[in-house]
């Protein structure tokens, strides 16, 4: 036999869990300083121009 499960207690597991992984995905997105905020796009804008500047024109 099985062992017996609290279908709320699961429940309320999960949600808790699915809340916590969505806290953790808002942080690392939301919880960085300016400056590392700043130097993304930078490197975001220069991937985008190198890639604009090896462009064939055909």
């Amino acid at each position: 036999m099985g062992d017996v499960v609290n279908l709320n207690r699961a429940r309320k597991e999960r949600a808790k869990a699915a809340g916590k992984a969505a806290a953790a995905a808002n942080r690392a997105v939301h919880g960085r300083t300016k400056a590392e905020r700043t130097r993304t796009e930078t490197e975001r804008e220069r991937a985008a121009r190198l890639l604009d500047g090896a462009r064939r024109e055909d």
